[in-house]
């Protein structure tokens, strides 16, 4: 991390509702507040349930509910809501669930300018960025533009309470590693490293407490306020090599987000550290540990959560390909990034074993 004498810090004009319930008493508010008459909602299958609820609370102002949000955002997809919000005549668009609705709504505010809201479901913390993402022909394109940060977002507790287990977890590491590559990014600053360490010490807290009391209103509460805080974090900072292998394993070999997020994180940040000791420092302290990519490994552990992406369906054959699509183009990092360390650090993940 630079000098703390020295930083900008990228403020990201929102408004956020938190408290429960507030998907049904605040989304409405919300809308209207933004001057919103005819709005589109958006969610995935498995959230077309919730979704309906906050299209109800909506009454009149809701023009449709579109629940074909998926994984990572192919571009078909995008195109199909597209054409539907300007079929409909909407004004505005509320995505209802995790990452991948939130992503649809990015798609449609990016080609339209159409104002977006957020009711986050997932831990995943999208809501809080103005990173776009795009599938198209086997490779993930993503972009940063103002227009796709959500105006409003509802952080409702109570839309966390049926996530099952396994999610719970891998979203809330997933959130966890926005943090930690916030922490060593090239215009990180120290509001980030306030918030990335209270955002990581909340989730690390609520997630043991999850997986063994899932319907605890109160650690879901501190679980997606730490998600809150790791989103704002990537939000106001730059992408680095964990998020640029995320994308490739997602984009190209189709493995889980969330999932993928949690086995490459501690591997990502122990290829990291020798170059940035002072992030690894923070996310110990904020782990209660000594070593901070064990302590990350051993939490996916302790928790049930996948481990190896040879667990998620990679292939070994691909590590390779994916080592040289990771290195395909400069982004910053703290350490170098040469396709031999990345094929290294693809193979220890593939494995699963502790990283070193």
């Amino acid at each position: 991390m630079k000098n703390f004498l020295d930083f900008i810090y990228d403020a990201q004009p929102m408004r956020v509702v938190f408290r429960p319930g507030a998907a049904l008493t605040a989304t409405a508010g919300e809308a209207e507040r933004l001057g919103l008459r005819r709005v589109l909602v958006l969610s995935g299958s498995r959230g077309a349930d919730t979704a309906q609820a906050v299209a109800d609370s909506l009454g009149e102002a809701c023009v449709g509910l579109h629940a074909e949000a998926k994984m990572h955002v192919p571009v078909e997809v995008a195109d199909h809501a597209v054409e539907l919000a300007r079929t409909l005549g909407a004004d505005g668009c509320v995505a209802v669930g995790g990452g991948s609705a939130v992503g649809l709504g990015k798609a449609i505010a990016l080609r339209t300018g159409l104002p977006l809201i957020a009711v986050p479901s997932t831990y995943a913390g999208s809501e809080m960025t103005p990173v776009w993402g795009l599938t198209e022909n086997g490779a993930k394109r993503t972009g940063r533009d103002p227009a796709v940060l959500p105006r409003s977002v509802v952080y409702d507790p109570e839309l966390t309470l049926e996530l099952p287990v396994p999610l719970t977890v891998t979203s809330g590491i997933n959130a966890i590693a926005h943090a930690v590559e916030a922490l060593y990014a090239p215009d990180t600053s120290p509001v980030i490293a306030l918030m990335a360490e209270e955002g990581v010490g909340a989730l690390a807290g609520a997630l043991p407490e999850l997986a063994a009391e899932p319907r605890s209103l109160e650690a879901r509460s501190r679980a997606l306020y730490g998600a809150w805080l790791c989103g704002s974090c990537l939000g106001a900072t730059t992408m680095g090599l964990h998020h640029k292998l995320c994308h490739v394993l997602g984009g190209t070999f189709g493995l889980p987000h969330a999932e993928t997020h949690t086995v490459v994180l501690p591997y990502a940040l122990a290829y990291n550290a020798p170059a940035a000791p002072l992030t690894a420092s923070v996310v110990a302290r904020a782990l209660d540990a000594e070593d901070a990519p064990r302590a990350l490994w051993d939490l996916a552990r302790r928790l049930g959560a996948p481990r190896s992406l040879a667990e998620l369906g990679l292939k070994e054959g691909d590590l390779a390909t994916a080592a040289a699509q990771a290195v395909s183009q400069a982004y910053a990092n703290p350490r170098p990034v040469t396709e031999e360390g990345v094929l290294a650090l693809l193979r220890a993940a593939y494995e699963g074993t502790p990283p070193a």
